[in-house]
């Protein structure tokens, strides 16, 4: 069962390219996860989905949508999105999940062609979480530098957290730390 899960991820990442955007890959000192966005940046809807191993056998599935478009921050062109994020992870004897409403947005340095930052963040309460996950909160923040047309290299930060339901209590970090990655834009 194992290698067939393995062997789907593999043959689903490998067919990316044919109907994505862009393809998102990063890493932090605990984790790994890839996201593919299936729209560029000039529609007006997103729509991605993504993976993250963690170790010690923590598996977290996201799928996002959102209502997208460019604006400005001052005299900065930035490109927003208002939607909601899926989240579903599973850790040995525990597993849940929640709808996250929130955002993001990206903001374009002109002084410096090819620097950007963008932030991310959903929040998911009470009436929006299932499993053992009383609610949950995801945050990204990245600064990216665009090395070619089509790839950029980033850095930032990622959290995402969630407080466990009865009989279970506390709070859980299910992904947490100082990230690195690369984006190829198709």
């Amino acid at each position: 069962m194992k290698v067939t899960r393995i062997s789907l991820m593999v043959l689903s990442l490998a067919a990316a390219p044919a109907w994505a955007s862009d393809l998102d890959l990063s890493l932090t000192n605990d984790s790994v996860k890839g996201q593919v966005n299936f729209f560029e940046t000039n529609n007006d809807i997103q729509l991605g989905a993504g993976y993250t191993y963690h170790e010690g056998s923590r598996h977290i599935t996201n799928l996002d949508f959102h209502a997208q478009g460019r604006t400005a921050l001052g005299n900065l062109p930035t490109t927003a999105g208002i939607g909601v994020r899926g989240l579903a992870w599973d850790d040995d004897d525990l597993d849940g999940g929640a709808i996250g409403i929130g955002g993001y947005g990206t903001v374009n340095i002109p002084t410096v062609p090819g620097l950007s930052f963008t932030g991310d963040l959903h929040y998911a309460p009470r009436i929006l979480s299932f499993g053992d996950s009383d609610d949950m909160t995801s945050l990204e923040l990245r600064g990216s530098y665009r090395v070619i047309r089509n790839a950029e290299v980033f850095a930032g930060y990622r959290y995402l957290n969630t407080d466990l339901d009865a009989p279970h209590r506390g709070d859980v970090s299910l992904d947490e730390g100082v990230l690195a990655g690369i984006k190829i834009f198709f």
